[in-house]
């Protein structure tokens, strides 16, 4: 099965606006992210997004980008486009890798495409242990209630996601990489927006919301993803450190 990575990013983030350019040892974040990718050697690499400056930076970077459109409610949306724009009529297995996680795992993304082809899933994404009491109550941190005690070797099922919650049982915290079988992308992209999806600014819920199951594995680690300065600063000095 022959797997494309999509990374959907764009300028102006509401919190951060900007980001993908901004510097972590003198390379921008979005291209720290296509560099992280392209090393998973799971098959081709291409940023998506509405920005030419995005463009040129991994090009100059080396890497690959495409335009999109503005319009896009989601970077489901954009990812979609950009698939249909490359036509690749060989892909079977399509990533959606953050832009704004540029100290993410190489392995998780490996262990992901590996998860997704040896169980025949037809989403799949991670999520890691929650590593304190605060992150259970913060809007910023999605969780994922899984159906089943999990481990490394487990694929359960999303029975949720949530911003916030109490409950404490079989919730974990939700990373934002996904791997799509290209039909179910297909049929995802034709549903409208849900009620649920909207009130909670969670699109997968979506697809839990049209009977589509979305199956968990558990990461090595959880990445620090880039919402806020404070983010930007905290994984700066870590990825600085580990120069």
């Amino acid at each position: 099965m022959k797997t494309l990575i999509i990374i959907p990013s764009r300028m102006s983030a509401t919190r951060l606006p900007g980001k993908p350019l901004l510097k972590i040892n003198g390379i921008s974040i979005i291209s720290h992210v296509f560099k992280r990718a392209e090393s998973a050697n799971i098959g081709e690499v291409v940023v998506a997004t509405e920005d030419q400056e995005i463009i040129d930076d991994v090009k100059n970077n080396g890497g690959h980008a495409i335009l999109t459109s503005k319009n896009n409610k989601t970077g489901t949306d954009r990812i979609f486009e950009a698939f249909k724009t490359l036509g690749s009529n060989d892909i079977e297995l399509i990533m959606n890798v953050q832009g704004d996680e540029p100290d993410i795992d190489i392995n998780d993304i490996k262990m992901l495409d590996n998860k997704m082809k040896t169980n025949n899933s037809k989403i799949g994404t991670l999520a890691a242990k929650i590593s304190s009491p605060e992150m259970y109550e913060n809007e910023n941190v999605v969780k994922v209630k899984i159906n089943e005690t999990f481990n490394q070797n487990s694929f359960p099922q999303a029975k949720n996601f949530m911003r916030k919650t109490k409950d404490r049982e079989n919730i974990y915290h939700h990373m934002g990489i996904y791997c799509y079988e290209v039909q179910t992308l297909k049929k995802f992209v034709s549903f409208n927006q849900t009620k649920n999806e909207l009130d909670n600014r969670l699109e997968q819920l979506r697809a839990l919301d049209n009977n589509i199951d979305i199956n968990v594995a558990l990461a090595n680690k959880s990445p620090i993803g880039v919402d806020t300065k404070e983010d930007y600063l905290a994984i700066k000095k870590i990825m600085k450190y580990k120069q």
